[in-house]
């Protein structure tokens, strides 16, 4: 009886732990079909030649699309864009999701499915949505178009304006999710930590500020590596209003745009593949800044 007993005790965790790798077993598959091996094999193209015989061609495909008169302008409009991008994203999901967690119960629960909504629609039906908000003649909100002097299409998607209408449609379709992220971390906050902090005499400001904030930070750093990672690879947007403006906007404004360019229009596979792996080191660049500030995998 007791080796009985004895064996269902080792067996017990065996079992678990055979049903957490098949959990994740299809993950890991589709993480290696779609994920490691079109990367390796963008990393060998960019090294390659794009001759038809190929061969070993080092950095060159590297040096010469940095050298390409687009390759810094792209990148410096998807900077511009990140860097609008991320101070609004931080800014605004962190101080709706501070407001949503100090509502009651009932009324949060409304604010986190209207919140969650607009993600429901993405990619390119989210753009053209967009593209008749940013309309003065069709959009909803001409008055507040007018108001602000523009009274056609194309004075709203003039260049400059670029970073910050992505901006809006990315909070438009992201924010939701991320609201209920910082949410559901706000709600792992210890309740007696907040209650001392009010018998203390916090304010609502400073119980957000010096206590909620800094125990959430990791979730905040997560959010902002994952808004890096997508805002490098922007395209559809700049895409699909470049085509609903009649080529008023630059075909290659963001570094996705051009390396499809180079592959799509110029049958340049590596010099696309170059471009490709320079954003992956971009956002593993700045991704490995926020680990190592943050303390994103330290316990405790």
């Amino acid at each position: 009886m007791a080796l009985t007993v004895g064996a269902r005790r080792r067996v017990g965790p065996r079992r678990r732990s055979l049903g957490g790798y098949a959990f994740v077993s299809g993950y890991l598959v589709l993480l290696v079909a779609i994920g490691v091996l079109p990367t390796v094999y963008g990393v060998a193209l960019a090294f390659q030649k794009s001759t038809p015989g190929g061969g070993f061609a080092g950095f060159s495909n590297f040096i010469s699309t940095a050298t390409d008169y687009r390759f810094l302008p792209a990148f410096g409009d998807i900077g511009l864009y990140l860097a609008v991008w991320l101070v609004t994203e931080i800014v605004l999901v962190l101080g709706l999701a501070l407001l949503v967690h100090s509502t009651s119960r009932r009324v949060s629960a409304v604010f986190r499915f209207v919140y969650y909504l607009p993600g429901a629609l993405v990619g390119a039906a989210s753009v053209i949505l967009w593209l008749f908000v940013f309309d003065p003649v069709v959009s909803p909100a001409n008055f507040l178009l007018r108001a602000l002097g523009y009274s056609s299409f194309i004075q709203v998607i003039a260049p400059a304006h670029l970073p910050v209408l992505f901006m809006l449609m990315a909070f438009w379709t992201g924010a939701g999710g991320w609201i209920l992220v910082m949410y559901g971390a706000l709600n792992n906050v210890p309740h007696e930590l907040l209650e001392a902090a009010r018998l203390d005499g916090a304010s609502a400001w400073q119980l957000a500020v010096r206590v909620k904030l800094p125990l959430i930070k990791k979730w905040v750093a997560y959010m902002v590596i994952l808004s890096i990672a997508a805002g490098t690879q922007l395209f559809v947007e700049p895409t699909l209003i470049s085509a609903a403006s009649g080529g008023m906007i630059n075909p290659s404004w963001s570094p996705q745009e051009l390396a499809y360019n180079y592959a799509f229009q110029q049958a340049n596979f590596n010099g696309a593949a170059a471009i490709s792996i320079d954003l992956l080191i971009l956002a593993l660049a700045c991704a490995a800044i926020i680990v190592t500030r943050s303390g994103l995998f330290e316990r405790g």
